[in-house]
């Protein structure tokens, strides 16, 4: 038999919302007070990682030491600057208002899943709307965020509902990763960075369009 499909969990900075351009300009604001030029290279490895994660690859790429004062010193200046970057309306990605516009009309249970920490997703969730989703989880509300399973495990158990029964919608490496980890389908939606091919991974060019049977679909290709 099957599986049924029960609910869509939804990653936010790259999939929803354009705001992987803001921590662009805050990760490389971070690189230049500390004397450095943030590469290209670099700031690909930091998308979609969680908030302790990136700061430990942002000090190891740039050789800084990374001190326990250091890294607390740098991620509130990276909270601070998102924070005001955040602050008003962020972009919305291609199709995502009318995608998560149809999985509420088809009746599916949905999560928002972000390595984001929640002070700063509650900026997010002012743009998206808190009304398209019945629960949302954070990568600072986990023990491990993205690429370890722990966000999505614990959004579908807030949802009631087994991660096979899920279909994830990422725009990253890390999150697809994440996602497969926990046992969820996954479309991928590339947005700043390719994401490999593998099995169980559909690929869309953007959310416009997006049915729910290209999420049914995307299921089954799972196995």
């Amino acid at each position: 038999m099957s599986t049924r499909l029960a609910a869509v969990l939804w990653d936010m900075d790259g999939t929803l919302l354009d705001s992987e351009k803001l921590w662009d300009i805050a990760v490389r604001e971070l690189a230049r007070e500390h004397g450095h030029e943030m590469t290209d290279e670099l700031r690909h490895a930091l998308i979609g990682a969680s908030g302790d994660d990136a700061l430990r690859m942002i000090f190891t790429g740039l050789g800084i030491e990374s001190t326990t004062q250091a890294l607390r010193a740098a991620g509130e200046f990276l909270e601070r600057r998102v924070t005001e970057l955040m602050t008003g309306p962020i972009p919305w990605r291609p199709g995502a208002r009318d995608a998560l516009t149809m999985v509420r009309e088809a009746g599916l249970a949905c999560a928002l899943v972000t390595n984001t920490k929640r002070s700063l997703t509650e900026f997010g969730l002012d743009t998206l709307g808190r009304d398209f989703f019945d629960v949302s989880v954070c990568g600072d509300e986990v023990a491990r965020g993205k690429p370890e399973p722990d966000v999505y495990r614990r959004a579908a158990e807030l949802l009631g509902v087994d991660p096979s029964q899920c279909v994830a919608v990422e725009d990253s490496p890390t999150g697809t990763r994440a996602a497969q980890a926990a046992g969820c389908a996954v479309i991928v939606v590339p947005c700043e960075i390719a994401v490999p091919e593998g099995p169980g991974r559909s690929f869309r060019d953007t959310l416009v369009g997006l049915t729910v049977e290209d999420l049914e679909q995307a299921l089954k290709q799972r196995g």
